[in-house]
């Protein structure tokens, strides 16, 4: 794999920025293909970018509302709703961005971002630095930025300050890169105009290259409760000068996203762990109802208490009664001594039932007397005993409907739903797919003993693409499998994420020719072509035929379509004529001969 390039003045000699991706000189390619989606619709009150609704607000508005969210909550709150609004519209456009050049070059598919956000009217963009290779998850960008509304906005209200202003630009441009590449990308703003420079400038670079100077703007991008305050006494100290990355470190249960439905379940978390009530999640198999449960006990009063877990549907019926409430010695054949149950034992703390909703008639009755009088009775006892308990409950089913149909009870069902918190699934928060791949990447190589730099290109594109019908444990089971089958000191590419066992079963999608989607075995054939570039023309030129918008300066003829079709074919079968004459349903005999007939193969 060529080295990546060292960082250039982009106006010098050439950069290698990908292996096999050369440009010239970083220029901005035509804008004609982003106009060509930006849609009005005045009649029904819709601006639409592509398939996304977009706004034409006043400047002088979002000015407005930047002080008051200042003045309301404070500069550090107001300047982390914002950077997560930015992130949520970076991540957008990055998505957008692979739709819309599928076929360009790496810079010029990236440049649609810094395009976007001058088309949007939010700042100019003018490109010092860049280099990247996302295989090996390098990454370097330095943006000068001029006529920015953030800071002009700013500025106008509250004069030149101390600190830089482009927060939402800044999450902006963090959010964008952070989906390009498939791995956290964090910018700082190191010239600001708001600050009394003559002009913005950001340099943007993986999370982790940052070291301890990054850490002051790093916690603007995650709800404070899990940036600031998550200490073992259950404090909720804001100005520690720890780490705050160490809020999330590699470990089963710590939370981990930016997106807006994540910063929700957080902001909600916090605001009831102090309280006593009791907590229900709910949620998809594999959201992490769990990991939240936990979170909740460590950044609430109990945090010194202990935290029980009980998962309801791993318990046989019989027992389920015996491990909730203890049972005392010869209660049943086979009960030799007495033991406390899973609410004697988390006295202090909290308990956590997961799969609440397949607990027997019997145990539910007896759970909403311990919710209500606080008091369980072990089986085969008499007396009562007082424990001090929050409990935290979570479930997929939906229990009012349950409760409906009789198989919750609905007395418990209220008593449960105190505070309800939904945690959306992965394919609705797509914003932190690029975050927890790098979370798991880093888990699971430092687990395993292995070197993996990254993910490929069509990798990224894939996981953006899947739907997660498991959630963040599908992806963490897919990518501890991908850590493993990935090459040494190599990249993670989409045959180690998803295996040969999970094709048949999975509609694996990612970005084929002309920006649709196509299937996995497609895409893969696609790419594997990649490296010729008379064959990638065809296959853009088939593509705008089909599409019905063909550029007659750029005629294709069928000979040149059916030679595209034999190359990609022999590619595709790493040579072997007879499987690539199967691909093509003809005879070997009859590939060889056109592949010799076209100078492509000597005998």
């Amino acid at each position: 794999m060529p080295a990546t390039a060292t960082p250039t003045d982009v106006a010098a000699v050439p950069q290698t920025l990908h292996p096999s991706v050369t440009v010239d000189s970083l220029r901005y390619p035509d804008i004609a293909d982003l106009i060509s989606r930006l849609h009005f619709s005045p009649e029904d009150g819709h601006i639409w970018l592509h398939d996304q609704r977009m706004l034409l607000l006043h400047a002088s508005a979002l000015g407005v509302l930047r002080r008051e969210l200042i003045e309301s909550l404070g500069l550090d709150s107001a300047r982390g709703l914002l950077t997560r609004m930015g992130y949520n519209s970076g991540a957008h456009d990055a998505e957008l961005a692979r739709r819309v050049r599928p076929h360009a070059k790496l810079t010029d598919m990236f440049m649609v971002g810094p395009q976007l956000h001058m088309l949007e009217g939010m700042v100019a963009v003018e490109p010092v630095r860049l280099e990247m290779d996302v295989e090996r998850g390098k990454y370097y960008g330095e943006f000068i930025w001029t006529n920015s509304f953030e800071d002009e906005e700013h500025v106008r209200i509250y004069g030149i300050g101390a600190e830089a202003a482009c927060w939402m630009l800044v999450g902006y441009a963090s959010g964008y890169t952070s989906v390009f590449m498939g791995r956290p990308v964090l910018y700082r703003e190191v010239e600001c105009r708001a600050q009394g420079d003559n002009r913005c400038r950001i340099i943007g670079k993986p999370a982790d290259d940052w070291g301890d100077e990054a850490n002051e703007d790093y916690r603007f991008f995650q709800a404070q409760a899990f940036t600031q305050g998550v200490f073992g006494d259950g404090s909720n100290r804001t100005n520690d000068a720890r780490d705050v990355r160490s809020a999330t470190p590699f470990k089963d249960d710590h939370v981990v996203g930016v997106s807006a439905g994540f910063n929700a379940v957080c902001h909600m978390v916090k605001r009831v762990a102090p309280t006593q009530a009791t907590v229900l999640f709910l949620g998809e198999s594999g959201v992490g109802k769990e990991v939240f449960a936990q979170t909740l006990h460590r950044i609430s009063s109990r945090a010194n208490g202990p935290f029980v877990a009980v998962n309801c549907a791993a318990i046989p019926e019989s027992l389920i009664e015996a491990e909730l409430f203890g049972v005392e010695r010869g209660a049943y054949t086979g009960a030799n001594q007495t033991r406390p149950g899973r609410f004697e034992r988390a006295d202090g703390g909290t308990l956590f039932l997961d799969e609440i909703g397949i607990l027997s008639s019997t145990a539910q009755g007896k759970l909403l007397r311990a919710l209500q009088e606080g008091e369980i009775e072990r089986v085969g006892g008499t007396q009562s005993r007082h424990v001090d308990v929050r409990v935290v409950a979570a479930t997929n089913l939906d229990l009012r409907e349950e409760s409906r149909a009789g198989r919750f009870r609905e007395d418990l069902f209220y008593r449960l739903n105190v505070f309800p918190v939904t945690i959306p699934p992965l394919r609705e928060r797509r914003e932190d797919i690029p975050v927890l791949m790098n979370h798991f990447m880093h888990k699971f190589s430092a687990r395993h003993g292995r070197q993996v730099t990254g993910f490929t290109e069509r990798a990224i594109s894939a996981m953006l693409s899947y739907s997660w019908p498991g959630n963040i444990r599908e992806m963490q089971n897919m990518i501890e499998r991908a850590v493993i089958l990935a090459p040494e000191d190599g990249a993670i590419d989409i045959g180690h994420i998803f295996s040969n066992a999970d094709k048949p079963k999975t509609s694996v999608f990612g970005l084929g020719d002309g920006g649709t989607l196509a299937s996995y075995d497609s895409l893969e054939r696609q790419h594997g072509d990649g490296d010729d570039p008379s064959t990638e023309r065809v296959f853009r030129k088939v593509s705008s035929l089909l599409g019905g918008n063909c550029d007659d300066s750029d005629p294709t003829s069928l000979d040149e379509i059916e030679t595209a079709l034999l190359k990609s074919a022999v590619n595709r079968a790493g040579g072997n004529l007879s499987a690539a004459a199967r691909m093509l349903g003809i005879t070997r005999p009859q590939l060889a001969y056109r592949l010799k007939s076209r100078g492509l193969r000597d005998s």
